[in-house]
């Protein structure tokens, strides 16, 4: 069973290789390896150019990194696919091996697991943990998302669903997600340990001001796909990050 990750970067010469490298040493060999590139200015093709085993790389102008993500979907040829970008890891060597455990059972459709924030210098260092727990279709109206970077799609999801809506600069992640696991009746799993450390930063929680404009993003995503949230559910969002700090 083919995995294909797909990797977005722009000017990722400082982070890059510790991503590459997560990958390169998987249990796992049926790994086809997409890294997609905003056409970067700094040392990060030079280092990409390190790795001969990586499937394909493109490096050209984009309309940011959900329009790389989508590149990278129209080229994946695996069954399973995986987003992992420039600045995020894999936790060990295990991880695609256990995705594709759960992926053996043909009526699955997805899966999930746990996340960490790490500082961006050291990636031992924890700042946020991100535990999904177990999802419910209720989970969603509760301010609830399972963490991007650990969202495993079979590839016949996205022949159904389609791919990232440019139509939103910091949403588009979640919308998709909304529209996988509650406007759609997939088979979901829940890997229940972490997979991905994450480097902290991310344009929806750069500022106030972003945080802003996601929050507004968030709601054109439920109405969208002709969903209404609860009045409250997009206040709860933001605020189950404060017990991410707790955990």
């Amino acid at each position: 069973m083919k995995i294909s990750i797909i990797t977005a970067s722009f000017n990722s010469e400082k982070t890059i290789r510790d991503t590459l490298e997560s990958v390169k040493s998987q249990d796992y060999n049926d790994v086809e390896h997409l890294v997609i590139d905003g056409r970067s200015t700094d040392g990060t093709l030079a280092v990409v150019n390190q790795y001969p085993d990586i499937a394909r790389v493109i490096s050209e102008k984009d309309r940011g990194i959900y329009d790389a993500m989508n590149k990278g979907l129209k080229l994946a040829t695996g069954e399973i696919i995986g987003i992992l970008n420039s600045d995020d890891i894999y936790v060990d060597n295990k991880v695609l091996k256990e995705v594709a455990g759960i992926f053996q059972d043909d009526e699955v459709d997805a899966c999930y697991a746990d996340l960490q924030y790490v500082e961006e210098g050291d990636t031992n260092k924890l700042v946020r943990y991100w535990k999904s727990g177990r999802y419910k279709k209720s989970s969603f109206f509760y301010g609830w998302m399972p963490p991007h970077p650990t969202l495993f799609l079979r590839k016949r999801v996205y022949d159904k669903v389609g791919h990232f809506n440019l139509a939103l600069k910091t949403a588009a992640d979640y919308e998709l997600i909304l529209r996988v696991f509650v406007r759609h009746d997939f088979v979901i799993r829940y890997l229940p340990r972490v997979i991905v450390k994450m480097r902290i930063g991310g344009a929806s929680n750069a500022s106030f001001r972003r945080r802003i404009m996601a929050n507004r993003e968030d709601r054109l995503a439920w109405k969208i796909n002709n969903l209404k949230p609860y009045f409250f559910t997009l206040y709860l969002k933001p605020i189950r990050k404060i017990f991410q700090f707790i955990n």
